[in-house]
């Protein structure tokens, strides 16, 4: 059995191979990269590199010939556009190479009805499904990543964390819980043409945020809405749905998520 990942040297790629590592030889693993220069360390750990570039459609074909399973990380390109042109040339490279069983990083609780002429994540699945090859929807919620713009450092000097009104739940989730979930789907059976909502099975708010940087700072942080904050985030979530949960994660992982409190430390380190 073979196992490729796409983006391999990326932030969620490389943990996702780490974790495959513990699974499966290491010559079961093959690594799709746009730069090898930067794939010096798998090369190390005995993972095969091959060369493809989302933008390139004649090296997905080749790197994906001989691919069981591929596991193809959405691209982060900024223009939505080149995103659905890149991820048909995706699904069109693995129908082509003959690839068995087609795993996505989609978005966690896309919305329901008519697809938006936007939705990229929505419209991918759409493609894949057309092409006939198996899948699996690997539906990732927002990273926990975006708490690092909401000011925690600032909130623990000054005692108050500030965030924009309305009533916000967050089902986030870190990259390392992740990474193994989606490592146990890549080399466990059952998960043909299955859809998994990759979530907290618990939503948090602001206020539980206050409370455990409370905690880890040894002092009262209290949470206080401000409507003259302004910040892109806000707009950003108020696009997608970060309050819905599943238990998904949890049972492909075997454990608990990452908790809250252990999430933010990394954040809250100079």
């Amino acid at each position: 059995m073979s196992i490729m990942v796409t983006g391999a040297t990326g932030q969620l790629g490389s943990l996702i191979i780490d974790n495959l590592l513990h699974f499966v030889p290491a010559g079961e693993i093959i690594a799709c990269v746009r730069d090898p220069e930067k794939a010096n360390d798998l090369l190390e750990k005995r993972v095969e590199i091959r060369f493809g570039d989302y933008d390139q459609p004649n090296t997905l074909i080749q790197a994906f010939t001989g691919v069981a399973e591929l596991l193809f990380i959405s691209s982060s390109h900024p223009d939505d556009n080149v995103r659905l042109n890149q991820h048909s040339e995706v699904v069109h490279a693995a129908l082509k190479a003959g690839v068995k069983h087609l795993l996505y990083t989609s978005f966690a609780f896309p919305p329901k009805g008519q697809i938006p002429a936007n939705h990229v994540h929505l419209l991918t699945e759409q493609m894949i499904l057309k092409s006939g090859i198996d899948y699996t929807f690997l539906r990732n919620a927002l990273y926990m990543d975006f708490i690092d713009v909401l000011g925690l450092k600032e909130a623990i000097q000054s005692g108050e964390l500030i965030t924009y009104p309305g009533k916000w739940l967050f089902n986030s989730v870190t990259r390392k819980d992740l990474a193994l979930a989606t490592a146990v789907v890549l080399t466990t059976t059952g998960h043909l043409n299955q859809i998994y909502e990759l979530s907290a099975p618990h939503a948090w708010d602001f206020s539980e945020l206050a409370e455990v940087l409370s905690e880890l700072a040894g002092k009262r942080i209290v949470h206080r809405q401000d409507s003259s904050i302004q910040h892109w985030i806000y707009s950003f979530l108020g696009k997608i749905d970060t309050a819905s949960t599943s238990k998904d994660m949890e049972r492909l992982m075997g454990r608990p998520v990452t908790s809250l409190k252990e999430s933010i430390i990394t954040f809250l380190q100079v």
